[in-house]
C-alpha cells in the first residue's frame, strides 16, 4: 500500500468511524494532554476515556488491551485519590524520579503482566496477536502505575507500549487509534522533559526554602 492508498485508506476509516469511537479519542487526547501539564482533572478524562474504549478494544478482539483499560479505570481511580493527598495543606505527592523500590515494581509489572497475560491469550481466547498484545499491555501497566505514583519515568514506559501498539492498531483495523497513539507518543515525549523541568524547579524551591529557613 502506497502512500496515497494508505491516505485513502485512513480517510474512509474516519469516515466511517462511530461517535463511541470519537468520544474514546477525545477524552484520551484530553486525558494526556493534561497529564502533561501534571493538572489532576487528566483522571476524570482517564476513566471516561477507558470506559469507552475498553468496550470497543473488548468486540474487536483486543482482550489484552481491553483487559488494560481496566487497569486504567482502577489506577485512574488511585492515581485521583493519591495526587489529592495533602499534608498540612500541602500538596504531598510531587513529581520525582523512580526509586529502587519502584523500579523492582516496575520490573515485576512487566514480567508478571507479561506472562500471565500471554498465557491467558493464548490459551484461552480467540487472539491471533496474543504475545503483541500482551506486551503492549503488561508495558502500559507499569507506565500507569508510575504515572500513579507521579514519576517521571511513566513516561518512558508509556512510549515503550505506544512503539509497539501503533502497529498492532492498524494491523487489527483501528486506524483511529493508530494515530491517536501516534499523537500520545509525542505528548508523552514532550511530558518527559516537561516533568523533569518542573521536577528541578521543585528541587530549587526546597533548596530556596531551606535556606531561608536557616
Amino acid at each position: 500500500m502506497n502512500m496515497v492508498e494508505w491516505l485513502n485508506f485512513l480517510w474512509d476509516q474516519i469516515r466511517e468511524t462511530d461517535l463511541l469511537q470519537w468520544v474514546g479519542v477525545t477524552f484520551a487526547v484530553a486525558e494526556v494532554l493534561l497529564a502533561r501539564r501534571n493538572n489532576i482533572l487528566l483522571y476524570p478524562a482517564g476513566l471516561v476515556s477507558v470506559s469507552v474504549t475498553m468496550y470497543i478494544f473488548y468486540h474487536s478482539g483486543l482482550y489484552a488491551e481491553s483487559a488494560l483499560n481496566l487497569y486504567y479505570f482502577v489506577m485512574s481511580l488511585y492515581g485521583w485519590w493519591y495526587w489529592r493527598k495533602r499534608k498540612g495543606g500541602v500538596e504531598a505527592v510531587r513529581v520525582g524520579y523512580a526509586g529502587r523500590e519502584d523500579w523492582l515494581v516496575t520490573a515485576g509489572i512487566v514480567t508478571a503482566g507479561f506472562l500471565l497475560t500471554w498465557y491467558v491469550l493464548e490459551n484461552h481466547t480467540t487472539s491471533t496477536v496474543a504475545a503483541w498484545d500482551a506486551w503492549v499491555a503488561a508495558t502500559a501497566w507499569a507506565g500507569m502505575w508510575l504515572l500513579a505514583r507521579r514519576k517521571i519515568e511513566n513516561w518512558i514506559l508509556l512510549n515503550v507500549s505506544n512503539a509497539f501498539a501503533v502497529p498492532l492498531l492498524f494491523h487489527k483495523q483501528l486506524p483511529m487509534y493508530s494515530v491517536l497513539t501516534l499523537f500520545l507518543f509525542a505528548v508523552a515525549v514532550q511530558g518527559f522533559f516537561r516533568w523533569k523541568k518542573l521536577f528541578e524547579s521543585q528541587q530549587q524551591l526546597s533548596e530556596l526554602e531551606a535556606s531561608s529557613g536557616a
